[in-house]
């Protein structure tokens, strides 16, 4: 084995990160990818997270100390894979890092966000409120580093950050860079998307302000969310005592995904106790086609079925619309059980959407094949290259951590061949 063959990995996520740091921990240099400015993937924005049921933040804290104790892994945050060539133990790739316009000396201090005079939606938080164009998405973000958007920043016609920063850490003049690596294998675990909820016009997906997605549920109940934690409702910010739950919004259906998402009943279930825990009065309906929980998930739908403040409905919801004056909704659907249609008034709507693959929209620049729907074709990958996680098909946490453990070893194989 060559000296200083390394171990690539694309994307930043929970399943990427497990797998550079369990690589590392065995013996062989990492270079960890990620494309947005902060490693944690899709699971920081979750309040709770399967199997345990606790705060994401307790398993990715031990991870990212696991990192920064590492001498073996380097890690690069706004970059992007441009181009791979080469075979198996030999690799050639070509990465492009966009500026920051922050620099190491940043302590997180946020002068410059409170400078910064220009606000835009928040993705973090899947556009519920505003942040600035100098921000952190949360407060155990890693890096701890503030990130300057370069789409809203108005640069050195402004300034004002720089001009706020006693440590100088504001670099407005930074410049996008390209680096290339020599690595031996390479492990794509560029995650995930929702699905497009604008798409779902007949459930007021992206135009009734009452009605949300499950993950903009999950940053609602985050303690570091918008709200604080409080479960309200974005039109008005009045407590939502009574929640729909309308399964399968856009998956199962071969207008829109034509695939179970997985993860989407049990997100539900979680998100309906989320609910009844805040406001022991509340109510939740469920609307669904088919419950799925596999394994010992089911456990859990027992516990929750068996809470009177939680109703469970077979049927597919028609449509939603909102009632003159007051932002409430109103849920047309079948009950399949009666036999009858059913039209019930709620506070708030949350649309269980699907899980998407990135690879859908961004294919990655290396040999193989995908599914119609985007998915890897884990088969036509060529040797050397492993794909982890939701890249194959709709898995939760627990089952990419797994995969990215295995695969590990994988790698490790690939480089010392």
């Amino acid at each position: 084995m060559a000296e200083n063959k390394k171990v690539l990995v694309i994307g930043g996520g929970f399943s990427g990160l497990t797998a550079a740091v369990e690589t590392a921990e065995a013996g062989s240099e990492v270079v960890l990818i990620e494309k947005t400015p902060f490693l944690g993937g899709r699971v920081t924005q979750l309040n709770k997270y399967f199997p345990k049921l606790c705060p994401p933040n307790c398993g990715l804290e031990i991870n990212f100390r696991r990192i920064k104790n590492s001498g073996d892994i380097t890690f690069h945050t706004l970059a992007e894979v441009e181009k791979i060539s080469g075979q198996e133990g030999n690799f050639d790739v070509t990465v492009t890092v966009k500026p920051r316009f922050v620099n190491d000396k940043c302590t997180g201090c946020n002068a410059c966000a409170e400078a910064c005079p220009v606000e835009m939606p928040d993705e973090f938080n899947f556009g519920l409120n505003m942040t600035k164009a100098a921000y952190i998405t949360h407060n155990q973000a890693f890096p701890f580093k503030y990130a300057i958007d370069g789409r809203s920043c108005k640069g050195k016609a402004c300034a004002k950050c720089v001009e706020a920063c006693k440590y100088d850490a504001i670099d407005l003049d930074m410049k996008p860079e390209t680096i290339t690596l020599k690595v031996g294998s390479i492990i794509l675990a560029s995650g995930w998307d929702p699905y497009d909820v604008t798409k779902l016009d007949n459930l007021g997906g992206g135009k009734i302000k009452n009605v949300i997605t499950n993950m903009q549920m999950e940053r609602i109940a985050s303690p570091n969310g918008p709200t604080g934690g409080k479960i309200l409702r974005p039109s008005d910010g009045k407590e939502a005592h009574n929640i729909a739950f309308v399964q399968c919004a856009g998956s199962r259906d071969e207008n829109h995904l034509p695939y179970c998402s997985f993860i989407c009943c049990m997100a539900s279930l979680k998100q309906a106790t989320y609910v009844r825990e805040q406001y022991p009065e509340s109510k939740a309906e469920i609307f669904y086609i088919d419950i799925r929980t596999p394994g010992r998930y089911e456990q859990f739908y027992w516990k929750v079925k068996d809470d009177p403040g939680v109703t469970l409905t077979k049927g597919k919801v028609a449509r939603i619309t909102e009632e003159a004056g007051t932002g409430n909704l109103i849920v047309e659907a079948e009950d399949i059980l009666s036999g009858k249609k059913v039209k019930r008034t709620f506070d708030m709507v949350v649309l269980a959407t699907g899980m998407v693959p990135s690879t859908k929209d961004t294919k990655i620049p290396v040999e193989v094949k995908y599914t119609p729907d985007g998915f890897v074709m884990p088969a036509t990958l060529q040797k050397g290259v492993y794909a982890i996680g939701t890249l194959k098909s709709p898995v939760d946490v627990a089952k990419s951590v797994q995969e990215a453990t295995g695969v590990a070893i994988k790698s490790i194989q690939s480089v010392r061949r």
